[in-house]
């Protein structure tokens, strides 16, 4: 797996690459007003607790407390088809960069504590080291683009990794870094980042 420091050299290279690759938002400032009028389709999915994707079978993740910056990188990736969901797809294909801005802050809300924990007292795995220079040992990410993992569903963490490897999602940083994480890791790393609190949450229903 490398070292912790090796790991934190890559992932902060690939963050400065990230964000220089990211497009130009000069758009205004969130509103929210607007961003709760337009996430009323978001609740559909994301505001039901427990709920999951049809085919294949896995949790809807969670987006309360996750950076809205990231939220709206995940939307654009969808529009561009870096991201494969069909729903998702159709979702953000109709918004504006206004719009996804909007809709990220609305439905972030608060932003998780700087410092959760984990429910049980295990220890870090020590495969969590690739993941933990973007995303934290605790689960909170280190830039905003990149997404908070503290308390998501851990077969939706699964999921995304097997996408990375698999080409279902074709961020290259990603990818990249999800071929260094052995199968046996994933779940063990998934179940990890699941159990940490305070935590995302599911969408609440206005």
């Amino acid at each position: 797996m490398g070292s912790w420091r090796g790991a934190g050299i890559v992932m902060a290279l690939a963050a400065g690459t990230l964000l220089t690759a990211a497009p130009a938002m000069a758009q205004k400032a969130p509103d929210l007003a607007h961003g709760k009028a337009l996430a009323y389709t978001c609740l559909g999915c994301h505001g039901i607790e427990g709920y999951r994707n049809a085919y294949p079978d896995y949790s809807v993740p969670k987006l309360q407390g996750q950076h809205p910056e990231y939220i709206v990188a995940a939307l654009q990736e969808y529009k561009s088809g870096q991201r494969a969901h069909a729903t998702m797809a159709a979702q953000a294909a109709s918004l504006s960069d206004q719009d996804m801005i909007d809709v990220a802050a609305y439905v972030a809300g608060k932003p998780l504590a700087a410092d959760p924990k984990p429910s049980a007292t295990s220890a870090p795995p020590a495969s969590v080291a690739v993941c933990a220079a973007c995303h934290g040992v605790n689960g909170i990410a280190a830039v905003p683009m990149y997404p908070n993992l503290a308390g998501q569903h851990a077969d939706y963490l699964a999921r995304e990794i097997a996408e990375y490897k698999h080409g279902g999602r074709k961020n290259p940083i990603m990818a990249g870094m999800a071929t260094t994480i052995r199968d046996e890791d994933v779940a063990v790393l998934a179940d990890y980042y699941s159990r940490l609190t305070p935590a995302l949450a599911t969408l609440k229903r206005p």
